[in-house]
């Protein structure tokens, strides 16, 4: 490495105009490069998101989705790549000579490589998230996470080659590192489906209760709000469950991507209120 002794004032100088500036230079023009990049990133998932102004962030077409992440997974592949290469650029121009790290960088990359293995399977596991179109920005995903007994589950708001960002319906970020996902279930691909099992008594009669089941989906298909979230009428599949004193009756919605929690609770007042009409709400 180069000696930069105080005493030499004008080698000191002669590099500080030299090397030093380059420096300076380098680091600012990484630091522009990644607000650029940034701002590039923004703007195209801005316009991604342009189409769905008017309704919610979940429902959103699965080419929209990929795109949406994949502009996050590139624009962090491109900066990393170019807070490499400054590194390398600033560290030639402090005097190190590149060449004369090989064979100490290969000793530590021997060293490290055990503890790396966790860092290059995130990677590789997120670039197969990415391919794959497994899901994607604004999908309602369940993720099961090794060594974890309870599944992670919440919208997904940022996907990286390393992580994945959920964000629970109490509030709360959970981080997952790709690499320990072991199973998704992605709850808003393409439709959803609310399942809605109505318990009443062993003694009712199942036709009639069926007939208010239609009766109910067919007045929620009409209902211009839920309309919107339907993709077509609910129906009744018929008897469940079946015990000494209760019997459960489901019912099914198909609705759009994410929105199957809001039909189902819906679905379930209106239920409610249509079997306590009947006399049937001691038990529903």
């Amino acid at each position: 490495m180069t000696t930069l002794a105080a005493g030499t004032g004008p080698e000191f100088t002669s590099w500080l105009r030299g090397s030093g500036l380059e420096i300076v230079l380098l680091v600012v023009g990484a630091m522009l490069f990644s607000r650029f990049a940034t701002f590039v990133r923004d703007r195209i998932t801005r316009r991604i998101d342009a189409g769905f102004q008017s309704s919610d962030s979940l429902v959103r077409t699965e080419a929209a989705k990929h795109r949406h992440a994949l502009a996050q997974v590139i624009t962090w592949v491109v900066l990393s790549i170019v807070y490499f290469l400054v590194s390398l650029e600033v560290l030639q121009r402090l005097g190190f000579q590149l060449g004369g790290l090989v064979a100490p960088a290969a000793v530590l990359g021997a060293a490290l490589g055990f503890g790396a293995q966790r860092i290059v399977q995130d990677l590789l596991a997120g670039f197969f998230l990415i391919t794959e179109r497994q899901y994607g920005f604004g999908d309602v995903v369940r993720i099961a996470v090794t060594g974890q007994s309870e599944p992670a589950e919440g919208t997904v708001e940022d996907v990286t080659l390393r992580i994945t960002t959920l964000r629970n319906p109490d509030g709360e970020v959970i981080t997952v590192p790709n690499g320990q996902i072991v199973k998704v279930t992605n709850l808003s691909k393409d439709w959803a489906r609310a399942a809605i099992d109505v318990p009443v008594p062993a003694t009712a009669d199942i036709n009639k209760v069926n007939e208010i089941l239609h009766d109910v989906g067919a007045k929620a298909f009409q209902d211009r709000r839920l309309k919107s979230l339907l993709l077509d009428e609910p129906t009744v599949m018929g008897l469940e469950d079946l015990t000494v004193d209760q019997m459960n009756i489901r019912m099914v919605a198909r609705t759009l991507p994410g929105k199957q929690f809001d039909v189902g609770r819906e679905l379930r007042v209106r239920v409610a209120a249509a079997l306590r009409r009947e006399g049937l709400s001691e038990t529903a």
